[in-house]
């Protein structure tokens, strides 16, 4: 990421050398796969973080895709986390103050449910609560409790189910 951003700073220079490096790329970018490649690097689309193991998209930044209603990124806006549950069956619980939920079975990922960090990386990718839950207290923290005590909440916690 640095490297790119260096790039683009020294790219942005009125000196002849940046200034041929710039007519060179602009001659490379009419190509489709220099362009998505550096519409990737840009975008940080490319970028993978090391989240352990799971499929592919795992700590890739997700494309933007159709919702049922709008636009994914148009969700991330707010500069929060993001369930996107295709099962109808996920909730954020007790990190809803943090994590925004889109029950959404017609969006277009790839999963039945993901975890998008703020930047939109995928964090995490499933169908089971409990596993989310966990997985949103390492990237979210603790739970926020709502007031109140457990009876007047309905019941036990979900910790205690």
């Amino acid at each position: 990421m640095l490297d790119n951003t260096r790039a683009q700073v020294l790219l942005a220079s009125p000196e002849a050398g940046p200034r041929a490096v710039r007519r060179l790329l602009t001659e490379l970018m009419d190509f489709d796969g220099v362009n998505r490649h550096l519409i990737e690097k840009i975008t940080a689309i490319g970028v993978r973080y090391d989240f352990g193991e799971g499929p592919d998209l795992l700590g890739r930044r997700l494309p933007d895709a159709a919702l049922g209603q709008g636009r994914l990124y148009d969700r991330l806006h707010r500069g929060r986390g993001l369930v996107l549950d295709r099962t109808g069956s996920l909730s954020a619980g007790e990190w809803s103050d943090r994590v925004d939920l889109v029950a959404d079975p017609a969006a277009e990922v790839d999963a039945p449910a993901l975890l998008l960090r703020p930047d939109g990386h995928v964090a995490w990718i499933g169908e089971d609560q409990r596993d989310l839950d966990d997985h949103l207290t390492r990237w979210f923290g603790a739970r926020t409790w709502a007031a109140g005590s457990r009876e007047e909440r309905g019941g036990l916690a979900h910790a205690d189910r």
